[in-house]
């Protein structure tokens, strides 16, 4: 075996096991339910996940290859129409058989076919390629697997926490400043080795107007004092298409929320739990992100803005940028520290997701991952709670239809200079 080899079977390796370690906490009835269209069971996740490999890997290059089962190529297809017929969506829920202890016999034969597989086609770079797009789509269906499992679980009244509880209360969130940059002209997308998906090229120049960023996100006690601030009444703060989606479903809070005796509560992954103010808030659909930002008499960055402060952050971290304006809320350029590009919440922005440009769809089925979903979303930046260390990057286009709530969605403050 060689070193590139061995390299991608612990790889391979370690992500499908984590996929199978989110489940640990669930029981099998846990696994079959979904709680609404958007989201998808925990069984059907480990399924899904499973026959992209047998589907574009194994099919095409095992030698003598036979399906598991014949029925799981149109069971758990997701959107590939290239591939054939797929189960509706709304429906996964309703696919009682297989069986949890079916689905995971699935996952253990892929895993020792692709297993050794792997030895005999590690010369072939393009291959190589394909699996490191499984798993690093693997990686994506596990934090949808965190989010849609959190969903079902806040739908049950006895609120059950899909992890142990543990009472750590955050440290106190840093004062927000203000860091302003000069703009001008800077260069976006993908530059690097290794995986990027492939809407993050190709690089390309844009030019950005001054501009300023928020040093952290908005935190959980910020934004309680817009709704208690009568932010969901005032009309005057929602985008017109907003204010009808607030007012035909009623929203008065953000998801999860419950006022109780005590204040402001929230459902998390450790159960009902006091809303913990110094938090960055979550479960933002991208119209309550815009409302608060209007209420802050400020606006959501472009996904441009972010990269390019995100990289000034992070890859030049002594920057000096443009002198503060007097009378104005920042502090000196060299003392401010600016936090939480990833890990925290993923960050809307104001730019609807859409190719850059020289964008090329791939060829086949899998050229289906991304382009034909450019069209009615929008891009949020960095990444979540929910992200699987490493599978975060500057570059890094994730995308939501504007009403997408369930996610680990937050923002953080951008205005004009």
């Amino acid at each position: 075996m060689t070193a590139h080899h061995l390299d991608l079977l612990s790889h391979f390796t370690t992500v499908r096991n984590r996929s199978v370690a989110l489940v640990a906490p669930l029981s099998a009835e846990d696994c079959g339910a979904q709680s609404m269209p958007d989201a998808s069971p925990a069984k059907w996740h480990l399924a899904h996940t499973t026959w992209f490999f047998e589907t574009f890997v194994l099919e095409a290059h095992e030698p003598g290859f036979v399906p598991f089962q014949p029925a799981f190529r149109v069971l758990f297809n997701s959107y590939y129409n290239g591939v054939g017929a797929k189960h509706p969506r709304p429906q996964r829920g309703l696919l009682t058989r297989p069986p949890l202890t079916e689905v995971l016999a699935y996952r253990a034969n892929v895993d020792a076919r692709m297993a050794a597989l792997l030895p005999v086609v590690a010369h072939n770079a393009a291959l190589c390629a394909l699996i490191e797009l499984g798993l690093q789509h693997e990686q994506q269906h596990q934090e949808l697997l965190v989010t849609d499992v959190k969903h079902l679980l806040s739908c049950n009244p006895l609120w059950p926490a899909y992890l142990p509880t543990a009472v750590v209360l955050p440290p106190a969130a840093p004062a927000l400043h203000w860091q302003p940059f000069e703009g001008g002209l800077t260069d976006i997308g993908y530059a690097g080795e290794g995986f990027a998906f492939d809407n993050e090229s190709p690089r390309h120049r844009v030019y950005l107007h001054p501009y300023a960023l928020a040093s952290r996100l908005v935190t959980y006690a910020e934004y309680a004092a817009f709704v208690d601030g009568g932010g969901y009444q005032n009309p005057a703060l929602w985008l017109a298409e907003g204010w009808d989606w607030r007012a035909a479903q009623a929203l008065e809070h953000p998801l999860y929320w419950q006022r109780l005796e005590g204040g402001w509560h929230s459902f998390t992954l450790t159960g009902l739990q006091p809303l913990e103010g110094a938090r960055p808030v979550v479960h933002l659909s991208y119209y309550e992100a815009d409302a608060y930002a209007r209420w802050m008499s400020a606006r959501l960055p472009t996904e441009a803005e972010w990269e390019h402060a995100a990289r000034q952050s992070l890859e030049k971290p002594a920057f000096s940028q443009a002198p503060h304006l007097p009378g104005d809320d920042f502090s000196d350029a060299d003392a401010v520290q600016m936090v939480q590009w990833f890990g925290a919440a993923w960050q809307w922005t104001q730019s609807s997701y859409a190719p850059y440009p020289g964008f090329r769809v791939a060829d086949g089925a899998v050229g289906e991952y991304n382009g034909k979903f450019m069209v009615n979303q929008y891009v949020l930046r960095g990444s979540s709670v929910a992200t699987p260390l490493g599978h975060e990057r500057i570059s890094y286009r994730n995308f939501f239809p504007a009403t997408a709530r369930w996610q680990f969605t937050g923002l953080r403050l951008a205005r004009d200079l």
